[in-house]
């Protein structure tokens, strides 16, 4: 069993966190993100350290610990350096473009595939590679995966929109006959 709910949360410099009720409140300048925790575990803040409290000994409570203390640490982490994702785009006449608030996507298809950007994410083109920055981690993760779900790699000749850190298994193609 996992035990990331007893490793504190050390908060950056210039992010403020207080506690509204049972809802976590981290700030830093005009941004502010707020982490609902419903009475599920204890909080307590120590300066730049927040800590996670079990509320009881059984499984359920253990797993409330540390999803708690994990999507808090996301949120300061977003907060503090921001999260990135990129995507790769492969196969002759496959081309992407921002304009404006949409992502232009020309996958093969006999139309072009217009994505609105959500809020609070940047989107950025250069040649086949989509940049997505965001603070929130659910939110960039969750757009890259609809961007690639648009025509994901194949496996013979890699066509599609792949992770760049993403390893495509090959196929061999079809078998010379006798």
């Amino acid at each position: 069993m996992s035990r990331i709910g007893k490793r504190p949360v050390t908060v950056a410099s210039g992010i403020e966190v207080s506690l509204d009720g049972t809802t976590l409140v981290a700030k830093k300048g005009n941004l502010e993100k707020r982490l609902e925790t419903h009475g599920r575990v204890g909080v307590n803040i120590d300066g730049n350290e927040v800590t996670f409290i079990r509320q009881g000994d059984d499984k359920q409570s253990a797993a409330y610990w540390g999803t708690y203390r994990a999507l808090f640490n996301n949120i300061i982490i977003g907060l503090d350096k921001g999260f990135m994702k990129s995507l790769e785009i492969n196969g002759v006449g496959y081309r992407a473009a921002v304009q404006g608030k949409t992502l232009n996507l020309q996958l093969g298809f006999s139309h072009d595939i217009n994505y609105e950007i959500p809020e609070g994410l940047d989107i950025t083109v250069d040649k086949n590679i989509i940049t997505i920055k965001g603070t929130d981690k659910q939110a960039v993760g969750q757009a890259a995966a609809e961007i690639r779900a648009f025509r994901p790699p194949e496996p013979y000749k890699g066509k599609g929109v792949k992770y760049t850190d993403e390893v495509i298994i090959r196929k061999a193609g079809k078998a010379a006959g006798k």
